[in-house]
Parts: structure tokens; C-alpha cells; sequence
């Protein structure tokens, strides 16, 4: 829809520069400026820190997989001496080197791997050595 008529696009032009009264009005020196660029380059810089910030928080595959490798060797060793454990409850034949190798084994094993399954597994064997620790007056 086009309007025309007395107030159309004829109010739309730039208006005329108004003349200064020269009885010592009000004036803005160049000083006074306002500095528009300088505020956008510090959202630009902090843009950028975000961005890097953003890039630190992503993980690297191959670190993922060296964590998960760790993690899994970590609960094997954990699972391997709660079978010696077992064993040597059988057997009658507990000794305490056999409890301080559960109580270091026991350590890492509530790390965060990134992988939920996993964690969920580490998680229980962590409270089995717990539990084992306990019974045996370990903490």
C-alpha cells in the first residue's frame, strides 16, 4: 500500500540543518565523542575468549579411548584381586598383602570415563571392593 499526500515520504528526507542561536548555546566538542568502535571490538574479544573456552571442553578421541583403556585395565585389576580374594577366603589363607592390593586397586575406579556402561560397571565393582574393605576392617 502506497500513502501520499502531505505526510508521505516527504517527511522522510533528512531534515535541515537548524541554525545555532549565537547567544552561547549548548555545543558537543570532539572530545566528547562517543566511541561506538571501541565497544565492538570488545564484544569481538570476548566472542573470541568464548570460542577458546569452547574448544578446551571438547574432547579429544584419542584421549577418550586412552581414558576408556585405562579405565577398563583398572577395573580388571580390581576384578582380578577380588579373585584372588575369593580364593584365599576358601582356601582359609587371608593375608594382608592380599587387602592392600584391594585397597590400591580400589583407586580410579570412580573416574569419569565418558562412557556411561562403563561407568555403571566400574561403579559396582568399586562397591564390591568397598564392601570387601569393609568386611575386612579396611577403610
Amino acid at each position: 500500500m502506497r500513502i501520499t499526500g502531505p505526510n508521505g515520504t516527504a517527511l522522510a528526507n533528512a531534515p535541515a540543518p537548524s541554525r545555532r542561536a549565537a547567544g552561547g548555546g549548548f555545543t558537543v566538542s570532539d572530545e566528547q565523542a562517543p566511541r561506538g568502535s571501541t565497544a565492538a571490538a570488545s564484544l569481538r574479544s570476548i566472542s573470541t575468549l568464548d570460542a577458546l573456552m569452547a574448544l578446551q571442553g571438547v574432547e579429544d578421541p584419542q584421549n577418550l579411548l586412552e581414558r576408556k583403556k585405562r579405565a577398563v585395565a583398572k577395573g580388571r585389576n580390581a576384578l582380578d584381586v577380588l579373585d584372588k580374594l575369593k580364593l584365599a577366603l576358601i582356601d582359609g589363607s587371608v593375608d594382608g598383602s592380599t587387602l592392600s592390593r584391594l585397597l590400591v586397586a580400589s583407586e580410579g575406579l570412580t573416574e569419569e570415563t565418558g562412557d556411561s556402561g562403563l561407568d555403571t560397571v566400574l561403579g559396582e565393582i568399586d562397591l564390591r571392593v568397598a564392601v570387601e574393605l569393609a568386611k575386612a576392617g579396611i577403610r
